[in-house]
């Protein structure tokens, strides 16, 4: 299997060897923080006890010179030789200080007499530098037997030590120094492990480096540091010497006037952590070797989870292509091989879902004929066919008389029966003619039959043969039934090149057969005109929706009595792009017949609902009108629609009166008054639109729930002038007065109109006087300009 970055065992292996490499380098990361903190206290410690044992080692240097001094000073021929004060004894009085400095490696050795005089030295020009600073001691030597001090010769320092010669008073003092150098420091190396320098510095601030146990270069960098180093007795702190890093401290040894000394102790932390560092390359050594051990257990074992799953998803993808014959084997134990066995019992059951559902999609359960489906792939086969062989392809359709009748009159199983039996008969019909022809039920009461390699003359046969057979009367039930057929015929190459155009040219051919009765229909252009136009025309109302075509015109309604603007009618006009301004007559219709007016209901309700809210927020609360149709009474789920596109505008049912004709009610009245019986307990109030020019029973129109009637225009237009109009208003606002409702009156063109209607008691009005039909988005312009012909009449009285 190749490695792909994106698959599941690549991402596996990434994972972990990620995640391993992570542990690995946190743990050497830990590691190394762990011996750096050891380092730094084992280095802290070390400063902190060598500051000591250096403490003890020059005490114990000051101790070795004045024991030194003391057999000097206390011994009987020196302090002879000392009390004679004879300048002949001065050779012998020197050559005892070298012998004695000599023993102990004092640097100087010198005696000062009782009048406090250097009077003998080992070195007069170190003896000159120090005589101020052992005049100074002099008298702390007598007090206490001896006394020690820092002492700086030539920037360089040195342990001084001052005994009293007595005999038994002090009659002279013995000074020894001992140099603090490099092997003082040696020895502190030696001892402590700790590189020890010597420093001193003078008044200018000047450092001298008096010995140090550091390598050349160190040395050298440690001088350009000098200035920024820490202050003495500080705690350790790091100090970078070229590439090498120190643990170092600085500690005061004294002062001598101006002069200052001190010592540096360091310790190297790559000598401190060199154990450490071994053990850590060792502990690389071994992450990187458990790495590549990891990593190739990681792979083995990606391998082994994506590989049987690569073998599903290859499985997968057959049954994705309708090859459900291959097994999928595994011998695994394992969750992996589960879901495999599982993935082969999908596929088992897919198969024979497959083979089901192929069964049911493609024939008819009731007469084990082939369906619309099937029967128009066996079409585009046989057209292909003949397109090779330069034949002709037929199709003959069919659709029984009379089948409604006998559904609703003897039931749908005696249907079905009957269906069966057509069926039967003409298999039958076309085994005795020997043809290749194919039989199919294309869905209700409609059959087709396909005749490949056939010519018109052979389909004309066939279409006169099915008629006379079912012209013969079916028994069934101890029913005798006399059934019979419109038969289209439509032919590839004449009529149409492709298997759906072909079967809508076989049924128009069929309809029109159904309509003659006189015979088999042989498909001709000019019966489809009617039916491209309709097909046309369909096409370009869904466009119309999809591109905004149409629009939301509205007329105001009128209170008769005051003249106040009460409510307004929502009206749909089509804005066609070609044809201009379509009327509501030429399209109306058509969607009512093709169902498409319950998408124009929905439209016009949404802009409805959006009108109201904005005329509300313009301090206009107007009642809105929208007319429904029969198909909208029929869809059960109406409130349920209109409630819910209310609520996203904010608007209450109570705002809106739906208007419905007596037709649409008595279409299905029982279907018609639940959907409306809903939609009055939802709020919404409900009228009788065009009342008076329907059939509906005023008994029945009564039991609905219904707040309104609206008088036709035809009986008002001129009712001002036609006696009969105006009784026929007058008797339907008496009626309506009766049954408690509201009347509205339609096509009110003239004041004097206006004028009866109020007489008559009608309580509103809309019509070409008050308004045209306008846009939606003038309405609120309207509303501002209205002026009541009452209010104006009223005011020019006054």
């Amino acid at each position: 299997m190749s490695f792909r970055f994106r698959s599941l065992e690549s991402r596996i292996v990434t994972l972990f060897l990620v995640l391993v490499v992570a542990v690995q380098v946190v743990g050497l990361l830990v590691i190394q923080r762990g011996i750096e903190n050891n380092a730094r206290q084992s280095i802290a410690s070390e400063l902190e006890n060598g500051s000591k044992v250096f403490g003890r080692m020059l005490e114990q240097n000051a101790q070795s010179l004045r024991f030194g001094a003391r057999l000097l000073a206390r011994d009987t021929a020196f302090v002879a030789l000392v009390g004679n004060n004879d300048d002949s004894d001065r050779a012998t009085i020197e050559s005892a200080l070298v012998n004695s400095g000599g023993r102990i490696k004092a640097a100087l050795t010198m005696l000062v007499n009782g009048e406090r005089q250097i009077s003998a030295s080992t070195n007069p020009q170190q003896a000159a530098a120090l005589e101020q600073q052992v005049l100074g001691m002099l008298d702390q030597a007598e007090l206490a037997d001896g006394a020690n001090g820092l002492a700086i010769i030539d920037r360089r320092p040195y342990q001084m030590v001052v005994v009293p010669v007595k005999a038994p008073i002090t009659i002279a003092w013995v000074v020894m120094t001992f140099p603090i150098d490099w092997q003082l420091a040696r020895d502190m190396r030696g001892i402590s492990g700790l590189d020890t320098t010597i420093l001193t510095r003078d008044a200018a601030g000047d450092w001298l480096v008096a010995g140090s146990t550091l390598e050349a270069p160190q040395t050298q960098w440690l001088h350009n540091r000098l200035q920024s180093m820490a202050p003495a007795g500080q705690q350790a702190f790091d100090l970078m010497l070229g590439e090498s890093r120190y643990g170092a401290r600085l500690l005061p040894l004294g002062q001598a006037g101006n002069q200052s000394t001190q010592v540096l102790l360091a310790r190297s932390f790559d000598e401190a952590t060199a154990e450490y560092v071994r053990l850590e390359h060792w502990l690389i050594g071994l992450t990187l070797g458990g790495i590549v051990i990891s990593s190739l257990a990681i792979v083995f074992t990606a391998k082994r989870i994506a590989q049987p799953i690569s073998a599903l998803a290859q499985t997968a993808r057959r049954l994705e292509q309708g090859d459900y014959d291959q097994p999928v084997h595994s011998r695994r134990s394992d969750e992996i091989g589960a879901l495999a066995r599982a993935f082969d019992a999908m596929r088992a059951g897919i198969a024979r879902r497959e083979e089901q559902i192929g069964r049911l999609a493609y024939w008819d359960t009731l007469t084990d004929l082939p369906n619309r489906a099937r029967f128009l792939l066996l079409l585009n086969d046989a057209q292909t066919q003949a397109q090779q062989l330069r034949q002709s392809v037929f199709v003959l359709m069919m659709d029984l008389d009379r089948f409604k009748h006998v559904n609703d009159v003897m039931g749908h199983s005696f249907g079905d029966a009957l269906l069966q039996q057509v069926a039967q008969r003409l298999r039958m019909l076309l085994d005795q003619h020997g043809q290749a022809a194919q039989l199919a039920r294309m869905g209700g009461d409609e059959f087709a039959v396909l005749l490949p390699a056939a010519q018109l003359e052979a389909a004309r046969r066939l279409a006169d043969d099915i008629l006379r057979a079912l012209e013969s009367p079916l028994s069934l039930e101890d029913q005798t039934v006399d059934i019979g057929a419109g038969v289209g015929i439509a032919g590839y190459p004449a009529h149409a090149q492709d298997g759906e155009t072909l079967l809508s040219m076989a049924e128009v051919a069929m309809y029109s057969a159904k309509m003659r009765n006189d015979g088999a229909v042989i498909y001709d252009a000019a019966l489809d005109k009617g039916s491209a136009q309709s097909l046309s025309l369909l096409t370009e109302l869904r466009y119309a929706v999809e591109r905004d075509e149409f629009r939301l015109f509205v007329q105001p309604k009128i209170a008769l009595q005051s003249g106040q603007v009460v409510g307004m009618e929502a009206l749909v006009r089509w804005q066609h792009p070609q044809r201009g301004n379509v009327f509501p007559d030429q399209f109306i219709p058509f969607a009512e017949q093709t169902g498409f007016i319950r998408v124009l209901t929905r439209w016009v309700m949404e802009r409805s609902a959006r009108l109201c809210q904005e005329l509300e927020h313009a301090g206009y609360h107007l009642k809105m009108s929208v007319n429904l149709s029969t198909r909208d009474l029929m869809d059960q789920d109406l409130p349920l629609k209109f409630g819910e596109m209310l609520q996203r505008h904010g608007q209450s049912p109570q705002s809106f009166c739906l208007e419905i004709t007596e037709s649409a009610i008595m279409d299905d009245p029982v279907r018609a008054q639940q959907t409306l019986e809903r939609l009055s307990a939802q709020g919404f109030e409900l009228s009788i639109d065009d009342f008076g020019t329907g059939y509906s029973s005023l008994a029945y129109l009564k039991s609905l729930p219904v707040n309104e009637l609206k008088i036709d225009k035809s009986f008002v237009l001129n009712m001002e002038t036609d006696l009969g109009d105006a009784r026929i208003v007058q008797s339907t606002i008496s009626l309506a007065r009766a049954m408690d409702l509201r009347v509205v009156a339609e096509g009110i063109e003239s004041e004097n109109v206006w004028r009866l209607l109020a007489g008559m008691k009608c309580d509103q009005g809309q019509g070409y006087f008050m308004s045209r039909p306008i846009p939606a988005e003038q309405m609120k312009e309207w509303l501002a300009g209205w002026r009541s012909p009452l209010h104006q009449q009223d005011g020019a009285t006054e």
